[in-house]
């Protein structure tokens, strides 16, 4: 019962939050420099086409009357047609944003994979070479841009060589993750380093606790009280960093998928911005937006699965 009225309130607080979106979004498109008449027309633009397209796209109107019917197209699900490409927001994001997810969830589990096991390798030979071996070796990714390792990558692994493809996203299922999976590792090596570092200084504050002390007082076998005492209060707070960083990984994937030519919601993105799509823009940010909020609401749940007092 405490966990269906902690789920509720969480789902109430994503009413303000989606409001707050669409006001955010429809403000930064409209900031944007330039027009999409002018980005549609060319430097050759003269007044009157300009006046016309704007009418057509209803650009005309006071910017109240323009929020009112983004708000209302957004309720019933019509986010309108892209300017550029002359096709529904809805189909190009249902066409786009599987790809992101898909190098999103197989970039926050090769983080996972990485960070857990040498986290622990850190923490339980804290001070000695290998602790300074793994934190020293992610410092370097965790100071490397996004884009540079992902060109050094794409360099070395994909023309050098010729491991992987140097680009696209290939078909069926099992082509699509052997494109993916230098723009993962890319995207996935500084969120490692993020998570590695702060589990480490978790499971080093855990292990020295009395319960800890307490269960291995009992008896119990060292794996147990590693993996049932020590960890799971020390996942506590990586979760909750590892829910904050997820919109970072989304936004490395706008970069990511722009290096390595892959035909995602984020260099689709890029292209709109360009392009001054404001449908499209507005259609993604508003996509991207509601998926990062639904991965804190699940990001909660595991925290109070791993922490029932935080649901109180």
């Amino acid at each position: 019962m405490q966990l269906a009225s902690y789920i509720a309130r969480r789902l109430l607080q994503l009413i303000p939050t989606v409001l707050f979106i669409l006001i955010v979004v429809f403000a930064l498109v409209r900031l944007l420099p330039g027009d999409p008449a002018s980005a549609i027309l060319g430097d050759r633009a003269v007044d009157a086409d300009v006046e016309r397209i704007n009418r057509e796209l209803g650009l005309d109107r006071p910017l109240v009357v323009q929020f009112g019917v983004f708000v209302k197209s957004v309720a019933t699900g019509d986010l309108g047609d892209s300017i550029h490409l002359k096709l529904p927001v809805t189909t190009l994001i249902a066409d786009r944003l599987p790809v992101t997810i898909m190098l999103t969830v197989m970039a926050a589990l090769i983080a996972v994979v990485m960070a857990v096991p040498l986290a622990f390798v850190a923490a339980l030979r804290r001070g000695t070479a290998a602790d300074s071996t793994v934190r020293g070796a992610f410092q370097v990714g965790l100071s490397m841009p996004v884009f540079y390792l992902g060109l050094i990558l794409l360099t070395v692994f994909g023309a050098k060589l010729r491991w992987f493809p140097v680009g696209g996203y290939g078909e069926g299922f099992v082509d699509n993750l052997y494109h993916l999976f230098l723009p993962a590792v890319t995207l996935a090596f500084s969120l490692s380093a993020i998570l590695m570092r702060n589990l480490r200084s978790a499971i080093i504050g855990v292990i020295d606790a009395e319960y800890v002390q307490f269960a291995r007082s009992k008896g119990l076998a060292p794996k147990l009280v590693l993996f049932r005492h020590v960890l799971r209060n020390a996942l506590i707070s990586t979760v909750a960093l590892f829910g904050l960083s997820i919109g970072t990984l989304l936004s490395g994937a706008v970069i990511t998928e722009t290096v390595f030519a892959i035909p995602g919601a984020g260099r689709l993105m890029v292209d709109s911005i360009y392009g001054r799509d404001y449908p499209v823009v507005q259609g993604l940010t508003i996509a991207l937006a509601v998926l990062v909020s639904v991965t804190f609401l699940l990001t909660d749940l595991v925290q109070v699965w791993l922490d029932p007092r935080v649901s109180r």
